[in-house]
Order: structure tokens, then C-alpha cells, then sequence
């Protein structure tokens, strides 16, 4: 024997909620039906005992120190007392000193225990929203809403009812109690159902008389007048109860809504035949490899619904792009789900955030972004790696992990894509496999379909922290640099040294390039040229170019040279570009030998040496053909400082070289003496890396010109034993 738990609820006082429970429970009892009454109104003090004549002594709150031994019917008959009528009466408090005691945490426990001894448990709520009243719907199987028929019970109850479904509570898990339903003057019943779409259940008749002298005697009036309409009501309301099995949601845990494979299942049959348990150590060798989670099935047949019966397939993006009309959709679609997710599996989740979280999964499928919705709002994340359905990688504090979010098909990846890239302007399809943009947040997109990805679709997302990073961060924060280190880079920008980051990928390099670019004295005019915007600069005379791609003809793209050729007519005082990959550089290089000091850019490279090297290798590859020599010579006239950033085994991003371009062509190269380095001294029992930054004893030569132009720096300052350790 299993109860239903049937919650009374309202949130409108005077509309006869306890007085409902109290007779609703009475005739299930005098039906013969076992029956706990539960008062879980902490607002009504004592008003239920007071309508059964009852003085309780104890109180759920006493009984909890005893909850593992509820189970057993003589521990709970000391707690609970016998009504006249047959039914079983407890209520949560007997004081208001208790009402802090009662938690969710301990009042599931409590029902968990009792439903087993009875067929019906009738509790009554209050009337505010909290989390004790959410926690007792969850594992409701029947929600009675008691209202009356005039015009401010009904909007607060139609209020209550956005409320509950808010909290993901299915329309047809809940029912209309009308009590007083034929008051002279008020709304019809018909109207009160047309006006909230809720099936009344039971229409309680008026009867001021025979009410009023149950309610003094203190005996449910179908007790004290069974023949009354007011009794005979509620005898056709228990009825409906006892015989109503398709009014009913059935309630189930979310561990339960997991099923097993079909090899899976094999092997506990072979088990169970034999009488063996499946916990024995050697039994899971026969399981199957992996777990199919049921829930990843409900979520898709939700969904394959719910595209259905709200016509998703034609809603365009542009659909959602209005504010007031995505939540409105929105909302309509979370409503389906909650209704869909009961009617698919049969039961409603025991516990709302759970059901939060699989409603909110469906809709972010159904209208978002799908799993990639909290990462991209999860601010510690800074890649996003979709391989393919199945596969979400992120990078997080520096680590590359698999997250356990999964797509519900390719399709569903391919219509994600689709929906980041539409407001921009760009599509994607089998003539146009690849699409590179930036997010309105700033973030960068990287999307790549099959027949080019053979796997699935694949999306790579860069994003970019809101807040701006200072060198301050990078000191006590991160601990990527010394604060010599800081102040050479700082006397370096001020005075007008042309400077190149290198570093990988996701190294820190556009990072270095923002904060560096602090120290650039405002009021200069800077023009920052990318390939998709990523720098922020917090300069008051700045203008920023971006590359624009080529149309689908492969047509009208604008690359970074012809921006660079166009910068030079914008009378710029100094030139950043965001990372030199190609031609450009010859460009830039040109630009920093005629009158451009202080640019700055970045480039890929595994060290500042091989930054030189790379240098020469992408302008030899964009055509031209120039003697080494030259190029290097180019090289080493133009370039001052370059600075080389990597990021650690632990996912730390450091500064591992500082190094000067002297000008001079040693052995056929540009000299390139190193000014400050970092020092692996191994890692941890925690896996941090351990290190000191060291200046090497080289003094720059451009030290003395840096102090001609007002900056103080002391040549001790790069001296080898004022080395700094890497780790606070």
C-alpha cells in the first residue's frame, strides 16, 4: 500500500482551505479509508486541531529525532492522534518555537516513511511560497486549490497557478475546490473555470447554518450534519478521490527515471536466476560498457514534441530577436515542457530543481544555445570545444575538461550554429562549410560542418572576460610577471618602443597586448586593426578596424593589409594590430621604420628567437622575394622589444622571456639578447609550477635612451640576483 498525497493549497486567506481539509480527510476516513491529516500550516495556529476537537501534544518536530524508526506503526501512533472518524491527525508544530525546525531536508524523510501505512495523506499548507510548501508538492500526487467565487480569489489564484507552473508544476496535476460555489452574487463556476483553465473538482454548496455549528462544536459537519448539502459535497469529493485513479500524477526520483542497456539487463537476469547479487565484486565484468541514461531519451522525445506541437521548425532566429516576443514564446514553451515531461514519463520529478534543470535543458534546445547557455554565462569559462554532439570540451582556471553536457543530435549542433551566426549576417552550409565571426559579447566563433568535420558539426568558442585586466593582476593575481618586469614594459610603451607579443595559442597573448596598451599616454590617437575584435582598450582616442570576409562568391573581403594601407592615411600616432599572420607584417614592419614608433602587435611563436624566424617565414610566404638579408635587417631596425608568454602545465599563463632586438645582424640574424626570463623549478604536490623570474645581468641598451625621456629605471634592477619567485 502506497498513499496518494493530496496537498490542499491556497494563496488567499478566508476562502475555507483548512475547513476543506479538514472534511475532505473526515469523509475518506468514514469511507473506510486509512488516513493521516497533516497540518502543515505554520500561519493558522492550531486552527485544524481546533475543527477536530483535538489538543496535540506532539508535533512532527518532536518525532524527527525518531524518524529512522517511523516505519514501525507503534512509534508513529505516539505521535499522531485518532480522530472520532477514523483518521490519524498530526500537525507540524505545537509552538511557534518550532517552525524553524521543519526543513525540506527532513519533512521528505517524513513522508517517506509514513506513506507505506496509509491510503491517503490530506495535507494542509500555507499559504505563502517557500521552500517546506515547494518541497511537499514535489512529492504531491494531487494539488487542491481552494478558491470562492468572487473576483479577487480568482486572480489570486490564477496567480498562485502561474506560480506553481513557474516552479514546473503540470496543469494536470492540479484541481478546483469551489467552496461556497453558490453565494449569492458571485462569479459562476463556469466562469471561474474559463478564466483559469483549471478542472474544478468538487463545488462545495453554501450552508452558513450547518457550517458554523460544526466549526463551534468543533466537529466536521459530515459528522455533525451527514445529510447536508455541504456534506454530501465533500462524501462525492472523497468519493471522486477513492475511485479517480486517472486524477493522479505519480512521483519518482530522478535516479529512477534511469533505465538500463539491453546487455545490461542480460546480465541481471543472469545473476537473478542464479540468486547472486549484482554487487559481488566479480559481477560487473559482465555489465554492459556504458549506461544509457534515460534521461537523455525523455529530454529528446520532449523535445521531437514539443517542435511539433509549437511549429519550431518555421520560426526563424529573427523570431527571437525581439525581446517581448521571445519571452513570450519562451514561456508558452516552458509550460508545454513541464506538461510534455509528465506525459512522457508517466510520473512528475520528486524534486524541483531537478525538474528546473531538465525543463531548462529542453528549452535552451528547443530556443538557445542548447548545453553551450551556461557555459557562455559561466564567467570562469573561457573556451568552448564542441567536437560533436556527444562531446562539449571547455577550458576552465587554465585546464582543458570534458564536460558531461551532450547534444540531442548533430542536428541539434548544426541548428546552433546556425542560431549564433543568423543575427550576424553570415549562414553556413555545404558551399559555405566554414564560418569564422565574433559574438556581439566580443567573444569569437570558430563553426565547421561535415563534409569538411567527419564526425559531426564542430564549434570552438574564444571567449573574453567583461572585466578588463590590469598589470595589478597580473602581479598578485595571476603572478604572471615581476614587478621589474612590469616596469620595464611599462618605461618601454611610454617611450615609444615598437614591442611584439609572441606566444600559442591561448596563451595569453591578446590579454598582454590590453593591459601593455594601458601604458600608452592618452590623448595619442591609436588605431588597432584585427582580424575579429578582440582588444579593449580604455583610451580616449581610439578607433578600431576589423576584417570583414569575402561573400558567399567569395567577394568584398577586406583583409588586414588593405586596412593597414588605409591606416596609414588616418594619421595614426601608433598601430596595433591584433596578430600577424600573414603579409602584414612586411607592412607593419615598414610602418615602424618610418615614423610609427610604439606600435605594438602579436604574433605565434614558441619563443622570441623563433618570433624573428617566424617573422621572416610569413612575409617570404605572402609572395614576396626579398633577400633574406633584407628581411632580416628590416627586422632588427624596426622591432625593439619582444616579449614571449606561455601558458603552464597547471593552466597558469607566465611571462617567460623579455627580450631586446640590439639592431645589429650577427651571423647572418638579428642579435637578441634576453633581459628577463622565467625559471622552471618543477611543480608541487598540488601540481602548481614552481619558478622564479630572473633578470639575466643583461642591462638594454635602449635603458639609457628610456632615461633620457624621464623615466627613472636603476641598471641594478637587472641584476641576475634580484630574482623574484613566481608563487605568492
Amino acid at each position: 500500500m502506497a498513499a496518494k498525497i493530496i496537498t490542499v493549497f491556497s494563496n488567499k486567506g478566508g476562502v475555507g482551505k483548512t475547513f476543506v481539509c479538514v472534511n475532505t480527510a473526515t469523509a475518506l476516513a468514514l469511507a473506510g479509508k486509512k488516513v493521516l491529516l497533516v497540518d502543515l500550516d505554520f500561519q493558522a495556529g492550531q486552527d485544524m486541531a481546533r475543527m477536530l476537537n483535538l489538543a496535540p501534544q506532539q508535533s512532527i518536530v518532536d518525532l524527527l529525532p525518531e524518524i529512522d524508526k517511523i516505519n514501525n506503526p507503534e512509534t508513529l501512533r505516539s505521535y499522531v492522534m485518532r480522530h472520532a472518524s477514523g483518521l490519524d491527525f498530526i500537525t507540524s508544530v505545537t509552538n511557534t518555537r518550532q517552525i524553524g525546525h521543519i526543513s525540506p531536508d527532513n519533512i521528505k524523510p517524513f513522508f517517506k516513511y509514513v506513506i507505506p501505512q496509509y491510503d491517503f495523506i490530506i495535507v494542509d499548507v500555507s499559504k505563502a511560497f517557500s521552500e517546506v510548501l515547494v518541497s511537499v508538492l514535489d512529492i504531491s500526487n494531487l494539488i487542491l486549490l481552494v478558491a470562492t467565487p468572487d473576483i479577487l480569489a480568482v486572480y489570486q489564484i490564477k496567480w498562485g497557478l502561474e506560480v506553481l507552473q513557474a516552479q514546473h508544476f503540470p496543469l494536470k496535476m492540479m484541481r478546483m475546490v469551489l467552496n461556497r460555489a453558490e453565494s449569492h452574487g458571485g462569479v459562476s463556476w463556469q466562469e471561474v473555470k474559463a478564466a483559469l483553465g483549471c478542472e474544478i473538482l468538487s463545488r462545495i454548496p453554501s450552508d452558513g447554518k450547518v457550517v458554523g455549528n460544526a466549526l463551534n462544536r468543533g466537529i466536521p459537519c459530515v459528522m455533525d450534519s451527514p445529510r447536508a448539502r455541504v456534506a454530501t459535497a465533500f462524501s462525492e469529493l472523497a468519493e471522486t478521490l477513492i475511485t479517480g485513479n486517472n486524477i493522479y500524477i505519480e512521483t519518482t526520483e530522478i535516479v529512477r527515471v534511469r533505465t538500463t542497456t539491453p546487455e545490461q539487463k542480460k546480465a541481471e537476469n543472469f545473476w537473478e536466476k542464479f540468486g547472486i547479487s549484482e554487487g559481488m565484486s566479480y559481477a560487473p565484468k559482465f555489465a554492459a560498457p556504458r549506461e544509457e541514461d534515460e534521461i537523455g531519451h525523455l529530454k529528446k522525445r520532449i523535445h521531437e514534441k514539443l517542435i511539433e506541437r509549437m511549429n519550431l521548425k518555421t520560426m526563424t532566429p529573427e523570431a527571437l530577436a525581439d525581446p517581448e516576443q521571445a519571452a513570450r514564446i519562451k514561456k508558452e514553451a516552458e509550460r508545454l515542457i513541464v506538461d510534455l515531461m509528465t506525459e512522457e514519463a508517466g510520473a512528475i520529478v520528486s524534486s524541483h530543481h531537478e525538474r528546473a534543470k531538465i525543463v531548462k535543458d529542453i528549452l535552451n534546445e528547443a530556443l538557445g544555445l542548447g548545453p553551450l547557455e551556461e557555459l557562455l554565462a559561466d564567467p570562469d569559462v573561457t573556451d568552448i570545444m564542441v567536437n560533436n554532439k556527444d562531446e562539449v570540451y571547455i577550458e576552465k582556471n587554465g585546464k582543458i575538461v570534458l564536460t558531461g553536457r551532450k547534444f540531442i543530435s548533430n542536428q541539434q549542433v548544426r541548428t546552433t550554429i546556425e542560431r549564433i551566426i543568423a543575427p550576424l549576417g553570415r549562414r553556413i552550409d555545404e558551399s559555405v562549410p566554414m564560418v569564422d565571426a565574433r559574438l556581439p559579447d566580443g567573444s569569437r566563433i570558430n563553426a565547421i560542418i561535415p563534409p569538411l568535420s567527419l564526425r559531426g558539426p564542430m564549434i570552438t568558442i574564444r571567449k573574453f572576460a567583461q572585466d578588463r585586466y590590469t598589470v595589478e593582476d597580473l602581479l598578485t593575481r595571476f603572478h604572471s610577471m615581476s614587478q621589474p618586469m612590469a616596469d620595464f614594459l611599462n618605461a618601454a610603451v611610454v617611450t615609444r618602443k615598437n614591442m611584439l607579443v609572441s606566444g600559442g595559442t591561448g596563451s595569453g597573448k591578446t590579454t598582454l597586448l590590453n593591459i601593455v596598451s594601458h601604458y600608452i599616454p592618452d590623448g595619442e590617437r591609436i588605431i588597432t586593426i584585427e582580424d575579429a575584435a578582440e582588444l579593449k582598450l580604455n583610451k580616449s582616442h581610439w578607433a578600431r578596424l576589423e576584417c570583414r570576409p569575402s561573400n558567399i562568391e567569395g567577394k568584398g573581403g577586406i583583409g588586414i593589409r588593405d586596412l593597414f594601407v588605409n591606416t596609414l592615411r588616418m594619421r595614426p600616432d601608433r598601430i596595433i594590430i591584433g596578430e600577424c599572420r600573414g603579409g602584414e607584417v612586411l607592412d607593419m614592419l615598414q610602418a615602424m621604420n618610418t615614423g610609427h614608433d610604439g606600435s605594438l602587435t602579436t604574433i605565434h611563436a614558441n619563443s622570441t628567437r623563433d618570433a624573428v624566424t617566424r617573422m621572416n617565414s610569413l612575409i617570404l610566404l605572402s609572395g614576396l622575394e626579398l633577400p633574406l638579408r633584407a628581411v632580416y635587417e628590416m627586422i632588427a631596425s624596426a622591432i625593439d622589444i619582444i616579449v614571449h608568454v606561455s601558458r603552464m602545465s597547471d593552466g597558469t599563463r607566465k611571462i617567460i622571456q623579455i627580450s631586446e632586438i640590439t639592431g645589429r645582424i650577427i651571423d647572418g640574424i638579428p642579435e637578441i639578447k634576453d633581459i628577463f626570463v622565467f625559471k622552471h623549478k618543477g611543480l608541487d604536490e598540488n601540481g602548481r609550477v614552481l619558478g622564479e623570474y630572473v633578470p639575466t645581468g643583461y642591462v638594454p641598451e635602449c635603458l639609457e635612451e628610456i632615461n633620457r625621456r624621464g623615466m627613472n629605471l636603476q641598471a641594478e634592477m637587472f641584476s641576475p640576483d634580484k630574482s623574484i619567485p613566481a608563487n605568492p
